[in-house]
């Protein structure tokens, strides 16, 4: 209740005149419809509570860190292919393509794209583009393994140093959004692509403002004129929104969804791989004991996060990736919520509470963890509560550390025991990106260094392996050989959810929660 009184007296403040985005600019402006009678442009307001340096997205770039999603949500850049929504790879950029052998893959590309700079897209372009991504940017370059591109016309080949069966699937990763290094990157990180908008100006962390791409390739984009705010802040998001001051907006909390649902308001919402999830650091002394990283995994409540403090928007998670998934959560098995089972656990490795304060020790050393997570996801500090609270009833206490600089301590492996993050784990729609990304030697974000002698023989198969239902089968023993060591504990998979005003149409969710800011977004006839 506490927290829907703090809601509630924010939006009296709203109502009262307080702006909610004087620093975007957009509280300047007030509601479209009011900028369309007023300047004859049709204009939209997207408030987002993840558009920022905090999630590696400090602009639009796709060759840094992971600006590339904001580059393809917000209609800047597009991929050579795409997912429908039913994650299934199709051309986009891309007209066809060819695997000509298990080295070599040839793409022909639409012949009528202009990049926003003017400049043709042909496969010279197309080259430099992904040239300079392996250059600058380590994951696309493990990811892709690529040893040489070729191009002629309007065909680029592209021959990989190794077997890569999902080369498609990582061409479609946001990182690979075509850009023209013709027209170069600014210091703003602003770059010419093929979408349906232009970027314009950018403040990192602050706002991005697009104009129409009149020379669109795909349809006629629906607003003259958007603007993109950072609100890492929900309640401010959901004020914002209310208000009028916005017209649409991601990463809504989920308390906030009942004031939204009703005829002025359109919620698009669809399933999704992006996971709540555990990471166990394994340079730390007491994550190292086994007994430890299981009774976590058993202490913690899934089903009560999820219905308790998601109100219902998600599902429990058992592995990587969701349960309707080919390779997905009921294939295999790890612990469930079990307190007793987990202080068994703990009493059978030597952690007893010898002094009575309900917290146990061993050798001296109490079972202290250190949490660490970021706000900038709604739902992480809440996942840190409900771990802090069930975990003290097994004896262990949690100190959280939730802050926007999670990603300069997480490289530092004194500084956390378990870091908890979220992210689309099957955003190719093919199993493979989460074990690259995150569990191997060679993985750009393992961030508890985990090792498996088994998960890297395994993966060594899977990155030769083209048929499809032996790639599940490797995705459901590898996923079993991590819940097995208890190196992840993946508390949920959400809904991905987006919600506007009901004069707008177009904003709508997708499985991979890449594609938002479209060519069909609109106003309602």
């Amino acid at each position: 209740m506490s927290r829907w009184k703090k809601l509630s007296a924010m939006l009296l403040a709203v109502c009262l005149g307080t702006g909610a985005l004087a620093g975007c600019g957009s509280g300047d402006s007030g509601k479209a419809e009011t900028q369309e009678t007023e300047t004859g442009k049709k204009t939209f307001v997207f408030g987002d509570t993840t558009f920022n340096p905090e999630n590696e997205e400090p602009n639009v770039n796709p060759h840094e860190t992971y600006a590339g999603w904001a580059c393809i949500r917000y209609g800047v850049g597009e991929t050579l292919f795409r997912y429908s929504d039913t994650m299934e790879i199709e051309p986009w950029l891309a007209k066809s393509y060819e695997n000509v052998d298990e080295l070599t893959w040839k793409i022909t590309l639409q012949d009528n794209v202009k990049f926003s700079s003017g400049r043709v897209m042909d496969g010279e372009a197309v080259k430099e583009c992904l040239e300079h991504l392996i250059e600058v940017h380590e994951r696309a370059k493990g990811d892709l393994m690529i040893d040489s591109i070729t191009a002629e016309g309007q065909t680029v080949t592209i021959k990989t140093t190794e077997p890569k069966p999902a080369l498609l699937n990582y061409l479609s990763d946001p990182y690979g959004c075509i850009i023209d290094m013709e027209a170069g990157i600014t210091e703003d990180g602003i770059v010419a692509g093929t979408g349906p908008y232009i970027a314009e100006s950018l403040v990192s962390g602050k706002e991005l403002n697009l104009v129409k791409n009149e020379d669109y390739w795909d349809g006629d984009p629906g607003y003259d004129q958007i603007t993109v705010c950072t609100i890492t802040d929900g309640d401010t998001l959901t004020m914002a929104l209310q208000s009028g001051e916005i017209d649409g907006a991601y990463g809504m909390p989920y308390a906030s969804y009942p004031l939204f649902e009703n005829e002025e308001y359109t919620i698009s919402s669809c399933a999704t791989s992006r996971a709540f999830f555990a990471h166990m650091n394994y340079e730390s002394a007491v994550i190292q004991d086994p007994a430890v990283r299981k009774a976590i995994a058993m202490g913690i409540d899934k089903e009560g996060f999820v219905e308790t403090l998601l109100d219902g928007n998600g599902y429990p998670a058992v592995g990587a990736f969701p349960e309707n998934f080919a390779f997905g959560g009921d294939s295999v098995e790890t612990e469930s919520y079990d307190p007793e089972g987990a202080k068994k656990v703990l009493e059978e490795a030597g952690w007893k509470d010898t002094d009575g304060d309900g917290i146990r020790e061993k050798d001296g050393q109490v079972l202290n963890i250190r949490w660490l997570t970021y706000p900038s996801r709604q739902e992480l500090p809440l996942l840190a509560e409900s771990v802090q609270a069930t975990l003290k009833e097994i004896g262990m206490n949690v100190t959280i550390n939730s802050t926007a600089d999670h990603n300069s301590i997480r490289v530092d492996p004194t500084a956390w025991d378990v870091y908890a993050s979220a992210m689309v784990t099957a955003p190719t729609g093919d199993p493979e990106y989460f074990f690259t990304t995150h569990c191997l030697d060679s993985s750009a974000v393992n961030n508890g260094h985990y090792h498996s002698d088994k998960l890297e023989q395994l993966e060594t198969e899977m990155a030769k392996t083209f048929d499809t239902q032996r790639r599940n089968e490797l995705a459901v023993e590898m996923q079993q050989t991590i819940l097995d060591d208890n190196a992840f504990v993946f508390c949920s998979h959400l809904k991905m959810s987006m919600i506007s005003k009901a004069d707008v149409t177009g904003l709508t969710a997708h499985p991979c929660d890449f594609y938002e800011i479209t060519a069909d977004l609109a106003p309602a006839a």
